[in-house]
């Protein structure tokens, strides 16, 4: 855990207090296998009735994280930005040794032999770092919108689940948005212009299109009464959305990351035959411990 001290600081009791109610929520957090997002640990301090939901108080705790940070008081690695990543090519000290990653790596299509074709969807590319590690656990594909879809990208995913649908697969987008007039509204754009690629497809195979909204809910805000905000009354779709639901929103990012995976995990079990996952797991691991004798004897021989 990187505390590294750039700028000392001293700080008032008010905001040792803050400090140490983020290390708290940041050690609960890492402790089943996740990082946050400043705007996710704003959302913690807002459920835990820590700070209040207001703009100035989200940019207050920014301001003090930053401090903190810099202080050698927060982990460097603790908050995380989920849209900002270098790339680069990886690399192997000798042929042993790719193999041993390919042992360790190696994965067959586990939904080959499944009835579903199954994908992710979210809302916010700031969230993927949250969903993924649900997804490749389940081996299904995930995707940040960004918001309403582009497009040209929501032709080539209708390309994308045409090809499962010839493969004989019932093609499920699993779709996770905000609770606002437009995070409403994108489960029926994706629905809407999905059908429109690919109706003539789906007749033709007698086949379905499911668009499976799973967060939020309003039973979801219900149930875990995530903090609200002011519906965006400039938005197109908002006097249609107050209508049904009043004048305040809610976001994903409010959902914990654990709550939010096992929302997709259950959604993804749903659409698998469980006998048949145990089967191909059982080839996977075989595959694996092939790879990796193959591994040893090119170790052996170096």
């Amino acid at each position: 855990m990187p505390l590294i001290c750039y700028t000392p600081k001293e700080f008032t009791p008010a905001t040792r207090r803050i400090i140490d109610q983020a290390n708290a929520i940041i050690a609960e957090y890492r402790a089943q296998g996740f990082d946050l997002t400043l705007r996710q640990l704003y959302y913690q301090f807002v459920a835990r009735d820590l700070l209040a939901n207001r703009q100035s108080e989200y940019k207050r705790l920014g301001d003090i994280i930053n401090d903190a940070r810099l202080a050698g008081e927060i982990d460097w690695l603790a908050i995380v930005d989920r849209t900002r990543n270098l790339r680069s090519l990886s690399t192997w000290d000798g042929p042993a040794d790719i193999v041993k990653a390919a042992s360790e790596q190696f994965r067959i299509d586990m939904w080959e032999h499944q009835r579903h074709h199954v994908e992710v969807w979210i809302e916010k590319d700031a969230l993927v770092g949250v969903i993924q590690g649900v997804c490749e656990d389940h081996r299904v594909a995930f995707f940040s919108c960004r918001g309403y879809t582009s497009q040209s990208e929501m032709w080539s995913a209708s390309q994308r689940l045409l090809g499962a649908v010839r493969a004989g697969k019932e093609p499920v987008v699993i779709h996770l948005g905000d609770h606002d007039p437009s995070g409403i509204d994108m489960s029926r754009d994706i629905e809407d212009r999905l059908n429109l690629f690919m109706s003539d497809a789906l007749a033709e195979s007698d086949m379905t299109l499911t668009v499976d909204r799973i967060a939020l809910t309003m039973g979801q805000v219900r149930r875990y009464n995530p903090p609200p905000n002011p519906a965006k009354v400039t938005d197109a779709r908002a006097r249609g959305y107050m209508a049904r639901f009043g004048r305040e929103s809610w976001e994903l990012d409010a959902l914990d990351p654990v709550t939010l995976s096992a929302l997709i995990a259950a959604a993804v079990e749903e659409c698998r035959d469980a006998e048949q996952w145990r089967r191909d797991s059982a080839v996977e691991q075989e595959h694996r411990r092939r790879l990796g004798r193959v591994a040893a004897e090119l170790e052996e021989a170096s």
